[in-house]
């Protein structure tokens, strides 16, 4: 009988690329462990995103700046931060975001996909995956990526995404047009960070995540056959497990400060702001 295909979407694979141990705790074990206290910058990413899928979603004659208030006070979540004041000033940092990035948009242009979900399947994956926009540029497609986070994003980063690269594989066999452009949009610093791949530069992304594939299929094989767990899915310990929301239940967490919830955050608005508290979020 042939193998079934590995169900998979660029998380799963990249959650064991990063460390075994934490796919394990996130796909393997049931009940899954406990996970930390949310992220402020999970929250603010969330925010950005919904806001911008609410956005192109309006009619065009209603896609304006003047919407985006609306919009992101609609979808913004609430939840990580230190306290009201901090929320506030968050709150309007991403406002401003999406004030000059929608400012560089055309609003009669319509994306071929947004949010849009796309599969594929090779002789080892069958995979999907989200994209946050899927535009046209002239006869190809080009995919974009949304980022709220870290600066200095260049084309090494855009070429070197295996996300992008297998929506970009997955929208070229969906959609019967060649999509080879990759792009993240880094909202703060209104950036674009683009790489234009290959066919062969794709089928190698496309390799390595078969790879992948194999390594955890063998990994949850051995599981099921009787071998311990944690040697099946070793922990892969470095600077991210601060971060891990798994942290708590792995040894290589043990002795590893907690990062307060907010650190992900740029460093400006992790201090404590002054000013009165209280109010909702976009009230000033």
């Amino acid at each position: 009988m042939p193998e079934r295909l590995f169900v998979c979407t660029p998380s799963k694979l990249g959650a064991y690329t990063d460390c075994p141990r934490r796919y394990r705790f996130s796909y393997v074990d049931r009940p899954a462990p406990p996970k930390g206290p949310p992220w402020a910058h999970n929250s603010l990413g969330a925010s950005v995103h919904t806001a911008l899928r609410s956005w192109f979603a309006l009619p065009p004659e209603r896609r304006d700046r003047g919407a985006l208030p609306g919009l992101l006070k609609g979808t913004w979540v609430r939840e990580g931060y230190r306290d009201t004041d901090q929320e506030r000033a968050v709150y309007r940092r991403a406002l401003d975001w999406l004030d000059g990035y929608v400012a560089s948009l055309d609003p009669a242009a319509e994306p071929v996909g947004v949010e849009r979900v796309v599969a594929v399947k090779t002789a080892v994956l069958a995979f999907n995956g989200r994209a946050d926009r899927i535009d046209a540029r002239g006869p190809e497609l080009a995919i974009v990526d949304y980022k709220t986070g870290r600066t200095g994003l260049d084309a090494d980063d855009a070429r070197g995404s295996q996300a992008l690269a297998l929506y970009a594989y997955a929208a070229e066999r969906v959609f019967r047009r060649p999509c080879k452009r990759v792009e993240l949009h880094h909202l703060p610093s209104g950036t674009v960070a683009a790489h234009d791949h290959t066919e062969a530069s794709l089928a190698r992304q496309v390799s390595r995540a078969e790879d992948t594939a194999r390594d955890i299929i063998a990994a949850e094989k051995a599981v099921a056959a009787g071998a311990d767990p944690d040697e099946a899915f070793p922990t892969t310990p470095g600077p991210m497990c601060g971060w891990c929301d798994f942290k708590r239940s792995c040894p290589a967490g043990v002795g590893v400060p907690d990062k307060e919830q907010w650190a992900g955050l740029d460093r400006g608005l992790t201090a404590p702001q002054a000013g009165p508290g209280g109010g909702q979020v976009g009230s000033a």
